[in-house]
């Protein structure tokens, strides 16, 4: 494949054009192909070492394969570096990229936020509800078969604005220019200023109605179908996205943030099978829950239930609250985090990461504004959790339908 056979030259040529994602992939399959060399000795299998990693054997493949996004976290490169005993020189190089990879993948959760920010609270599912994408404000880049050579960075740059977009020779006409740059300055320079006052108004606006609607959400305390006013709601002055999702009982799969909240209605006494399919029994532990804290037991879980339902998670936690902030964790596109229901100094290694990318205080545990950050930055789902395939932890209850 064509991912394997550049593993040799990682960090040269063609790899410098890659992601430091790519480029780790790319470093750790190296390892893993030389482990089996004759200097190396035998080479272990992917099962074997994912079992002494503490993933499974599909994670531990993803982090091999430079075709796929997920990175593998800091305590795995290490771990891979020993068991494969590979060059020493070429760990500090490995941690860089890692790095480097988990910061790219933050940053690019973060400029798809900003991009499409979420809509006031709507009674639809949570992780679907959001007010839909923006429509573009200026007009499409210029393309086309014969675009002028010497035109080609100004065009691809930005569109500017005008009847002959869809042709760059229309638009090198529209300007007074050749359309090869044929030493018309005066015109270029019009046209790159109108460009820059066009993006200045557009950039200017998206600001705006982002700074709009996080104060529109602060402000908005109105009675919903979730649960009475002042119930709970939005965190303010945390610097995390303020709206919390909507979980309603349907047939469909809802992957970890049910799994995650049939854990915290464990973590209450309320018995349910964490196996994230919102049905009769976990909609039945809602109510009761929401009736024993003065909420509209109306069975839904959004704003005003999950902050009273979540709870502190630190060293000394019980097994479901650490179990469920351990499933919206490994979901967040920064690596693995074992889902062990333990709270481990490597689980409180990961919340640190996660919290510096969120701009959260950097505390190693989960409070309210973690599990908030944690439920809005979950991906799409890779399938279920290795705990979950051969069976629940967790009691059946659909006997309790009678209460």
């Amino acid at each position: 494949m064509a991912w394997e056979q550049g593993g040799r030259g990682e960090g040269e040529g063609e790899g410098q054009e890659q992601g430091a994602g790519v480029r780790l992939a790319r470093l750790l399959r190296r390892w893993w192909e030389e482990a089996g060399s004759p200097s190396g000795g035998t080479r272990p299998t992917q099962q074997a070492l994912a079992a002494r990693l503490g993933v499974d054997q599909t994670t531990l493949s993803r982090y091999l394969n430079p075709k796929h996004t997920s990175t593998a976290p800091l305590r795995v490169v290490e771990a891979l570096h020993a068991h494969l005993r590979a060059p020493v020189v070429e760990l500090d190089r490995a941690r860089v990229l890692c790095r480097a990879a988990l910061r790219e993948n933050s940053r690019h959760r973060a400029v798809d936020a900003v991009g499409e920010p979420t809509a006031p609270a709507d009674p639809t599912d949570g992780p679907g509800a959001t007010a839909g994408p923006r429509q573009p404000v200026g007009p499409p880049q210029p393309a086309g078969p014969h675009e002028p050579v010497g035109s080609r960075a100004t065009a691809d740059s930005v569109a500017a604005p005008g009847p002959g977009d869809g042709a760059p020779a229309g638009t090198a006409a529209a300007h007074g220019t050749g359309g090869r740059g044929s030493g018309a300055g005066g015109p270029r320079l019009r046209w790159h200023l109108h460009v820059l006052v066009w993006a200045a108004v557009v950039l200017s606006f998206a600001a705006g109605v982002l700074v709009h609607e996080r104060l529109a959400v602060q402000d908005h305390r109105a009675v919903t179908a979730d649960g009475p006013a002042g119930g709970g709601g939005a965190v303010a002055g945390s610097g995390t996205p303020s709206q919390w999702p909507l979980l309603v009982m349907g047939e469909q799969d809802q992957f970890t943030r049910a799994r995650a909240l049939q854990n915290l209605l464990n973590a209450h006494g309320h018995e349910v099978r964490a196996d994230g399919f919102f049905g009769e029994d976990t909609r039945d532990a809602v109510m009761a829950f929401q009736r024993k804290r003065g909420l509209s037991p109306d069975g839904k879980v959004g704003k005003h239930t999950w902050p009273e339902l979540v709870k502190d998670v630190k060293p000394g936690s019980g097994t479901y609250e650490v179990r469920a902030a351990q499933e919206l964790l490994n979901n967040v596109g920064q690596g693995g985090t074992v889902v062990s229901g333990e709270f481990t100094a490597v689980t409180a290694e990961d919340l640190r990461f996660f919290q510096s990318t969120q701009d959260l205080p950097v505390t190693g545990g989960v409070d309210v504004d973690t599990w908030l950050a944690l439920l809005v930055a979950q991906l799409p789902p890779a399938g279920a959790p290795a705990y979950q395939r051969p069976t629940s932890p967790l009691p059946s209850v659909s006997a309790s339908a009678s209460a």
